[in-house]
This record gives C-alpha cells, structure tokens and sequence, in this order.
C-alpha cells in the first residue's frame, strides 16, 4: 500500500509522525510531506525539522533501514501525488488545521497537499482528516460535514480511556490506531473494547 501523509500547523504533529512509523513498520510505502506552518509546528513540539532532515535521518530514528520514505516538499507540484494518474492509496492530513481544512472543502490548491486531498476526492480515494482543534466554530463544522459528504473521513484526534492509558504515548497510540484500522493495518495499539 501506498499511503500519502501531511503534517499540517495544528499542534499534534506526533500523531503524524506515529502514523509514518507504524505504517511503514507494516512494510507500506509513505510519502511525506507538511506544510510550512506544520515544518514549524513539527520541529518546536517534536524536535524533527521536516525541511532539512532527510527520509534515512527518519528511518534510522525508528530503526527502519529497509523502509519506503520519501519526503516531498509542499510546494512540489510535480510530484506524482498531485496528478489523478499518479493518485496514492489513501491520504492521511495528521494533524489538520481548520485552515487547511477550510481550504480543502473550498477546492483551493495552493500547496502539495491541498492538491493532493483535491485529487484523493475527485478519484474516489480515501481521504482521512484529523482535525486537531477546540473549541469548534460553526465554519469548522461546516466545513467537516461538507467534506464528509464529499468522501472525506473525519476523525478528531481524541482518544479514548476505556483502555486505561498509562502516558501521553498510549493516548496518541490510541488515535493512531483508529488512523490505521480506516485504511486496513492490523496493529497491536491499543486494546479494544471487550479485549482482555
């Protein structure tokens, strides 16, 4: 599987940056890129500078030598992820700001990511969105069911306690985890309900 993943300005880039790990520790294939706001976001919250450290700086952080990563730049409208003919097998905008939202449902392409969240609705491609933002105004609602009625999948960065978290890791595993069960990765992130 082919996934396409961008970071956006909203804080939580290390649900982004979880999704990449475990996704490609599935052995799928990642593209990566992030906003400008969401390369400062990154680098102040986690450490990690999008902008200049490179695809072989992440898979050796994570241990992943033979991993599929490549990193694309937000303004890259070159790049395969931003054509129909090219489109990859899901996309995933962790975190996603309410202005890259706003943009998306209103068709507007001004960078790599926008383009390609455009080309995943127009193809009939899943398009998963995790708005990380509170509280929400009536626009950001709106423009949440605007894109869930055009195919897009919402799902807000909340995590759940039934499961009893134990840090700050076992809450973002728990959203990761519902991340991956929409585009089909098994993983061992989090207990279910009923589980033991």
């Amino acid at each position: 599987m082919n996934l396409l993943i961008a970071i956006t300005g909203a804080s939580g880039s290390i649900y982004g940056l979880r999704i990449v790990e475990e996704f490609l520790r599935s052995g799928g294939r990642v593209t990566l890129t992030a906003s400008d706001s969401g390369i400062e976001v990154c680098s102040f919250e986690t450490g990690i500078n999008l902008s200049s450290d490179s695809a072989e700086f992440l898979k050796s952080r994570w241990n992943l030598p033979e991993a599929g990563l490549t990193i694309r730049k937000p303004t890259d409208f070159w790049a395969p992820e931003a054509s129909g003919s090219s489109v990859p097998d899901a996309m995933i905008v962790s975190p996603c700001s309410m202005g890259t939202l706003g943009r998306i449902a209103s068709g507007i392409s001004g960078n790599l990511i926008e383009r390609a969240a455009d080309v995943m609705l127009k193809e009939g491609k899943p398009l998963l969105l995790l708005p990380r933002e509170t509280p929400l105004s009536s626009i950001h609602l709106e423009n949440m069911l605007k894109l869930s009625r055009a195919g897009a999948r919402i799902i807000p960065a909340m995590p759940a306690f039934y499961q009893k978290p134990e840090s700050v890791n076992d809450m973002v595993d728990f959203v990761v985890g519902k991340v991956l069960d929409q585009v089909g990765v098994k993983h061992n992130l989090f207990k279910r309900w009923g589980e033991q």
